[in-house]
């Protein structure tokens, strides 16, 4: 990625593990067990791309990072983290292997996994609750990232819908729908949120939206296309999983090439939304630009 770019992402990056040092229980806290196993996937590796997302989002609204947005950044990684580490385990995807690590399950056995992402989730929102913004703000805040993780066109409703349609011949009705739940959703309320606590209008919220939406459903179509095409060590996890266990997936509807165009052509439709912010939305485009360039 050009080097503009991946020194706004690094430093993102480095702000949220900052914060997510401070903000996760130390390997001494007692018990040491669940909180050992919190911080081997916290900190695995991953490019905290929903936090930077978050703040660039920020930027966009106030024209610079607002204080304390990395700790927004933070509960919006111990989630995704969450996720990961239930979709790893066995009665999921049952994979083994996650940012170039063994999965929490493989290292800690299956209940602590389990507990570590019950964990994750609960102490997110503990963090969204005391976020310094306007009372006002941080209850918005919750309700969508509440909303993004839950069980109606959120992350949990995207992974039962892709459960359940495993080994089905898949549409692509049911393929975006998977793809706008499971991975879009938390991308979009990253983006909202970030905006929020910035102090975004109604009419900045529904911009941030629409592009979050886009830019969302562009990752995952990403996503699929690098799991057909990446191999596993430079993917960080399992290469192939989704061709093996007949997933729905883009590529599968409409074939790789077709998929990078899809993901292309929304990432243009998401910039479109940021039209009224010119100069102070480059870094939010930039973020968006990678997630379809990017190549693990």
């Amino acid at each position: 990625m050009p080097a503009d770019v991946k020194s706004l992402i690094q430093e993102g990056a480095e702000l949220t593990d900052r914060a997510l040092e401070a903000l996760i229980p130390s390997l001494e806290t007692v018990p040491q067990s669940i909180h050992g196993a919190m911080r081997h996937s916290v900190f695995a590796g991953g490019k905290r791309l929903r936090p930077v997302l978050a703040m660039q989002a920020g930027v966009t609204i106030a024209g610079a990072l607002p204080k304390g947005i990395e700790r927004l950044g933070a509960a919006l990684e111990m989630l995704h983290t969450y996720s990961l580490i239930h979709d790893d385990l066995p009665a999921m995807d049952d994979d083994d292997l996650r940012r170039g690590k063994p999965t929490c399950h493989v290292v800690f056995g299956e209940a602590i996994a389990i507990l570590a992402g019950d964990a994750l989730q609960t102490r997110a929102f503990e963090v969204l609750a005391g976020l310094d913004c306007r009372p006002a703000a941080a209850v918005q805040i919750i309700g969508i990232i509440a909303n993004a993780v839950g069980s109606v066109e959120g992350m949990i409703g995207g992974q039962v819908l892709d459960i359940e349609s495993e080994h089905l011949k898949p549409t692509p009705e049911l393929v975006e729908k998977i793809h706008r739940a499971k991975t879009g959703a938390l991308i979009r309320a990253s983006v909202v949120s970030g905006g929020i606590y910035a102090g975004a209008t109604a009419e900045d919220v529904a911009r941030l939206d629409r592009f979050g939406r886009k830019a969302g459903l562009a990752f995952q179509i990403v996503d699929d296309v690098l799991d057909m095409t990446v191999d596993s060590a430079h993917l960080g996890k399992t290469a192939g999983k989704d061709a093996a266990t007949e997933k729905a997936t883009w590529p599968a509807i409409y074939g790789i090439e077709q998929s990078r165009c899809d993901a292309a052509q929304l990432i243009e439709e998401a910039f479109a939304a940021l039209e009224p912010y010119a100069s102070r939305a480059e870094g939010l485009k930039s973020v968006a630009r990678y997630l379809v360039d990017r190549k693990n």
